[in-house]
């Protein structure tokens, strides 16, 4: 007895709809071999209704009797399809582009928002495409809606806004997943633009605006502070050097006299109007007034 168990996913794709490998039985064989003497007879009239083609994007999956003629579609090029027994179906494979409608979500912080997006997929399985489902761009593009309201309604506002990226690929991963039976390769998926309130919108500028301000102010304390320190080093040097003071005023007063201002206020140190004048500020003393 075997004991060997195949996984689910395995026995999904062999319990769907797909490649009926049975024979054609004797009533088949009767109507084919009907259908090709029909051929004969008519040809070459009938060569021009048998002979299609098949572009190179596309495939074709070719029912006989109502049964999958085999397990991979036929093309590109010249096929042969066979009268009253034989019917085809013709599958795009190049990439589809399914635009998302916006999708009025409440996300996990309750507000409302609406969100569009952009997929692109294509058919990789035409044969799975056909048979397993019954318009698979129809379903792809159902099955988009409601992975993009299910995923986003779990994120935050603040989530959504700033991990499109990941979100999008979260997306793209649930819908190469469940497609997969359906023959559709996901290649990419797209948040284009996500809508807010206006009132909402308001309130998040205001909030950013006192944020940006608050930054301001400690960023200015902080230089002050940097700059007070600064002060007290130089304060410091300058009072080692009483010269090195009187550099200073005459550096200033330079500075000043280059933006030619009409006035000049410029402060003197108390010893070099003693040197000048002779007199000293602490040997003055105030004269008697006479009767």
């Amino acid at each position: 007895m075997d004991s060997r168990v195949s996984s689910p996913k395995k026995q999904d794709k062999e319990n769907f709809v797909g490649v009926n490998n049975k024979r054609l039985g004797v009533c088949g064989w009767l109507l084919f071999s009907l259908s090709f003497l029909l051929v004969i007879i008519t040809f070459p009239i009938s060569i021009w209704m048998c002979l299609k083609i098949i572009k190179e994007y596309e495939r074709a999956v070719v029912f006989r009797l109502g049964r999958i003629q085999a397990d991979k579609a036929k093309g590109p090029g010249l096929i042969l399809v066979l009268p009253c027994i034989d019917v085809f179906v013709k599958v795009d494979l190049r990439t589809i582009t399914c635009n998302i409608p916006p999708q009025e979500i409440l996300t996990r912080d309750s507000v409302t928002t609406q969100v569009d997006g952009v997929v692109y997929y294509r058919v990789y399985s035409a044969v799975s495409a056909v048979a397993n489902v019954n318009d698979v761009h129809q379903a792809t593009f159902l099955l988009a809606q409601t992975t993009l309201r299910n995923v986003l309604g779990t994120q935050t506002l603040s989530q959504i806004l700033a991990g499109r990226e990941e979100i999008a690929h979260s997306i793209q991963t649930l819908l190469d997943d469940a497609t997969d039976l359906w023959g559709i390769r996901v290649a990419r998926v797209e948040i284009k633009d996500v809508r807010i309130p206006v009132q909402l919108q308001r309130s998040m500028a205001a909030e950013a605006e006192a944020t940006r301000e608050a930054r301001a102010k400690v960023l200015a304390a902080e230089g002050e502070m940097n700059a007070s320190k600064s002060l007290k080093s130089a304060s410091m040097v300058l009072a080692e050097s009483p010269i090195a003071l009187q550099l200073r005023y005459l550096q200033t007063l330079s500075t000043v006299a280059t933006e030619k201002n009409s006035t000049i206020v410029f402060p003197l140190p108390m010893n070099i109007l003693e040197g000048i004048g002779g007199v000293s500020y602490d040997n003055h003393k105030k004269l008697p007034n006479k009767a």
